[in-house]
């Protein structure tokens, strides 16, 4: 991958140098008085560098709300609906259906955590599409490279 390749690929809010692995420190222990802090060893970047900006943050915060909260909200909506059901009408549902419905509701949730944090558009100037498919395949192809990059790193 050429530096202009990587530059492309990098997110918006990430830092341009690559982050130096911190040097292990053998402990010791602590004299009355020696005392050695933490503070002496700066950290390569400052937590504002490493901080998702507040644009992009409210982004996901928005889509995760939409993409889990409809599924949540609908799942408690049949266990009342159909408990409803059960007692006011002469309706009977299978338990398992409404189950497997439930199951199946409150799973899209949890994956609508995924694909809200995903889906949102990481770059502060564009605010990206309204289902955001471009930017989950965009953002799943970043996570996907850095997992790769990692596993090799770590091999």
């Amino acid at each position: 991958m050429s530096a202009e390749e990587s530059e492309r690929s990098r997110l918006p809010f990430e830092p341009n140098k690559k982050r130096q692995k911190p040097v292990k420190v053998q402990k010791t222990p602590i004299k009355s008085n020696t005392l050695e802090t933490s503070a002496s060893q700066k950290p390569p970047f400052s937590k504002e560098e490493m901080a998702i900006p507040q644009v992009v943050s409210q982004r996901m915060i928005r889509r995760v709300a939409f993409f889990c909260g409809v599924p949540t909200a609908l799942g408690i909506t049949t266990l009342i609906v159909s408990y409803l059901l059960a007692t006011q009408t002469q309706i009977k549902l299978a338990p398992i259906a409404v189950l497997l419905v439930n199951m199946g509701l409150f799973g899209l949730g949890v994956l609508g955590i995924t694909y809200g944090v995903l889906s949102a558009s990481w770059d502060e100037e564009r605010p990206g599409g309204l289902i955001g498919l471009s930017e989950f395949t965009t953002n799943w192809g970043r996570m996907v490279a850095v997992w790769r990059e990692t596993r090799q790193k770590n091999v």
